[in-house]
């Protein structure tokens, strides 16, 4: 890790390479929300019944620009997969109707989907999205072509969680749309990732989270409604806001502003987290994003390299993530015989490399992915390179081995 890890809260002993899996929080952000904390604590009536709709007004207001989006279409959410259940649950489908994925989607969000084409008889259609691919057209081709009078509604990815493709969203949803079907976009990867235009991009439901890449602690997260299909959402727990009567003060943030007493301090803590990483690179976020987008590039030449695999995609389909396949497993190899867990674990109880891997059968391989954050360098890929490569065939003769813990 370079100078600036050192204001997260990182074991000094692991390489933290999987930011795209829980994100990591920085300790000034953290102490941010602990004062709110005791805020609340100090006073808990006054927290919740005078000053929190004014604080989450004011988060959101600080966030809007960010993600280009109006405030008030924005409903603050545990994460995004508490976003995706919340549209799926609101939806009227029965047998006959159709929702449109990819191969892609997060498991999660599958499952959801699995659980709502059991709970209304509808039916769920599948595009095959190849991976390695050549260009985005192939992600464009294979959606549309399964696209039919029957389908309902589309749940896409912005970014893949496993393949960590940046899918082509404004254009996919502005085709859809076109053709009657509405998109819920799973952007949980994006916010902080890559440039957000939430109105540009026009679905009718976008969910992100906060708490990967814009660092935001645990619990952070946002749904996007837009604004004509507002009346008569409702979020998953209904509580006071579903017969409340406030002037000026629409339904949509009525519901969703107060499900229930809870811990907010997660979400009213996005704005510290935005202005941090604000001042890391010059630039702001823009500059943080080329700068990690830069690094991931890099991270994945050294990969392919190391591995003796061509690239799986163009470099403008990568954010701050990049998948990389694995070669054919020698019988020999250390790798031999183990699944995507066991490898992850692999690389951790062998070099401290905290990484992630996952199996992806239209590729016959597994996919080792990298993720950089601005605590990461270069000299850290160079590090899993090594590992990886010495993992499949051993250590190189007369080359350096990538550092290993002692044995117990």
């Amino acid at each position: 890790m370079n100078a600036l890890s050192s204001l997260w809260s990182f074991d000094p002993d692991v390489v933290y390479l999987n930011h795209g899996s829980f994100g990591a929080c920085p300790s000034a952000v953290l102490d941010f929300q602990a004062e709110l904390r005791r805020r609340i604590e100090r006073e808990p009536f006054r927290f919740f019944a005078r000053d929190l709709e004014k604080l989450l007004d004011g988060a959101r207001e600080e966030i809007a620009a960010l993600l280009g989006a109006a405030a008030d279409d924005l409903a603050f959410v545990p994460n995004a997969t508490t976003g995706i259940n919340t549209v799926l649950r609101g939806l009227e489908l029965g047998p006959g109707d159709e929702i449109l994925t990819t191969d892609h989607a997060y498991n999660a969000c599958r499952a959801a989907l699995e659980f709502t084409a059991v709970r209304t008889g509808a039916r769920i259609v599948t595009a095959r999205v190849p991976f390695p691919l050549a260009d985005e057209e192939e992600i464009v081709e294979a959606v549309f072509a399964e696209a039919t009078g029957r389908t309902r509604l589309a749940l896409l990815d912005h970014v893949t969680s496993a393949t960590a493709l940046v899918f082509p969203i404004a254009k996919l949803v502005a085709h859809l749309r076109s053709a009657g079907v509405e998109t819920v976009v799973d952007g949980a990867h994006a916010p902080g990732m890559v440039p957000l235009d939430l109105d540009r991009i026009g679905a009718a439901y976008y969910a992100g989270n906060a708490h990967k890449w814009l660092c935001a602690p645990k619990g952070a997260a946002f749904l996007h409604v837009r604004r004509d299909r507002q009346d008569g959402f409702h979020p998953l727990t209904i509580s006071h806001g579903y017969d409340a009567v406030r002037p000026g003060r629409s339904r949509f943030r009525l519901e969703f502003d107060w499900t229930g007493t809870c811990d907010p301090t997660a979400c009213l803590s996005i704005p510290e987290a935005v202005r941090f990483l604000r001042g890391l690179f010059p630039g702001g976020m823009p500059g943080l994003m080329a700068r990690n987008r830069a690094l991931t590039l890099e991270a994945r030449r050294l990969l392919c390299e190391a591995l003796g695999v061509p690239v799986p995609c163009p470099a403008g389909m990568i954010g701050a993530m990049a998948s990389v396949p694995l070669p054919a497993i020698p019988e020999r190899s250390d790798a031999a015989g183990l699944d995507p867990d066991a490898l992850t674990d692999l690389f951790f109880d062998r070099y401290r490399i905290e990484t992630w891997l996952y199996d992806w059968p239209r590729a016959g391989s597994t996919v080792l992915r990298v993720a950089a954050q601005a605590y990461n360098d270069e000299e850290e890929f160079r590090r899993l390179a090594g590992a990886a490569r010495e993992i499949l065939w051993g250590p190189a003769p007369g080359g350096d081995s990538p550092v290993r813990v002692p044995p117990a």
